[in-house]
């Protein structure tokens, strides 16, 4: 995922606000619902952070079901529980792999993972290698089991988080589009003897594998989480999931990239700052993108944007998607199609509000989260 605070007049371009609807047993969603029967409609700052926090409930919800695959942070399967760890083919390029080096697979169980320069598309950026066999008593010892993947989330957690710290100089941006994980040689691999791990950075996905290629070592680009210009993330039970082509159902289509440190310079700017910034950038990103003022509107469409907290911003984290999508009751709908084009919305065409002959004002963003945290 990744990643807006009070906008000014958000205008909705549909005919009302998207009502969340309450929540079995409580939680974010039974407040918004109480505070809609109480106070009638909510504010565009309340509803953006109210879908924020059920974007985070349903986040931590899944982390609690994580297996840790061999080769990465943890493995979330919503449709598919049962999946198992895996773990590299323990060979020349693991075996060989030191702080620095940079691998890449295309097999799911990478037996033909290789070593590539960082300036070529990879997966996996190894920042520590850990000797097991070093630790005191039997537990990696010769003959001993391969760990299951709870142990190998626990060794993640407790060596590879400060490793990659240590690697970046305490530069990862826990906002970013980086997360920590780890490849383990494998059933094969340990049963041979192997007792290394390889600590490193691969992009963050709501799966948790390793399968988003980046380029470039992590130590020398904006950690920024942001998505190309053109592009859409997709949907997952009404919350984003990962980059998928657009003419498949999404959340949002990015419209534009922005570069903060081109208006703030000095120390981290504020959030109600950077709010005014975003909300006339996106505004007129999306005019030029759609190429009419008038087609977010006849979309139903709404802008969103995130914000660049103290801790990104010192970790050199610098710029923003501006991106376009509807929200829905408990999250977002389901949008086929580049905006640019013809599309529909939960399956269905949009339906323009009524002209009334006046005039429309340009609708400003921010009405809910980019990404869940």
């Amino acid at each position: 995922m990744s990643d807006q605070r009070r906008p000014r007049k958000q205008t909705e371009p549909s005919s009302g606000r998207p009502r969340p609807a309450a929540a079995a047993g409580g939680g974010p969603l039974s407040a918004l619902r109480s505070k809609l029967d109480k106070d009638g409609p909510l504010s565009a700052p309340t509803l953006r952070w109210g879908l924020l926090a059920v974007a985070i409930g349903a986040v931590v919800a899944a982390l609690i079901t994580m297996f840790v695959s061999g080769f990465d942070s943890g493995r979330v399967e919503a449709h598919n529980p049962g999946v198992q760890p895996t773990g590299a083919v323990a060979g020349t390029a693991f075996g060989t792999a030191k702080p620095g080096s940079c691998l890449n697979w295309t097999k799911p169980d990478a037996s033909d993972l290789t070593k590539v320069d960082c300036s070529e598309k990879h997966l996996f950026e190894v920042t520590a290698d850990v000797d097991l066999s070093k630790y005191p008593g039997k537990e990696f010892g010769p003959g001993s089991r391969h760990p299951d993947s709870l142990r190998f989330m626990e060794l993640r957690d407790d060596v590879c988080v400060s490793a990659s710290e240590n690697y970046l100089t305490g530069r990862l941006d826990p906002r970013g589009k980086f997360v920590v994980g780890v490849i383990n040689p494998g059933k094969d691999g340990w049963k041979s003897g192997e007792r290394t791990l390889r600590c490193g950075l691969q992009v963050k996905t709501s799966t948790g594998d390793a399968s988003i290629p980046s380029t470039g070592s992590v130590r020398d680009v904006d950690q920024s989480k942001v998505y190309e210009t053109g592009s859409c993330v997709g949907i997952n039970r009404s919350l984003p999931s990962d980059p998928v082509d657009c003419t498949k159902p999404h959340t949002y289509e990015m419209i534009s990239t922005v570069d903060l440190s081109t208006h703030f310079n000095g120390g981290p700017p504020n959030k109600d700052d950077q709010d005014q910034f975003m909300a006339q950038q996106c505004a007129n990103d999306s005019t030029s993108y759609l190429g009419s003022p008038d087609a977010i509107r006849n979309k139903t469409l709404t802008v969103f944007f995130d914000y660049v907290d103290a801790r990104s911003w010192l970790t050199g984290s610098r710029s923003l998607n501006c991106m376009i999508g509807k929200g829905a009751d408990q999250g977002f709908s389901a949008i086929t199609g580049s905006a640019r084009g013809e599309i529909l919305i939960d399956g269905q065409a949009p339906v323009p509000p009524p002209n009334n002959g006046r005039s429309t004002p340009q609708p400003l963003p921010g009405a809910a989260p980019v990404v869940p945290r």
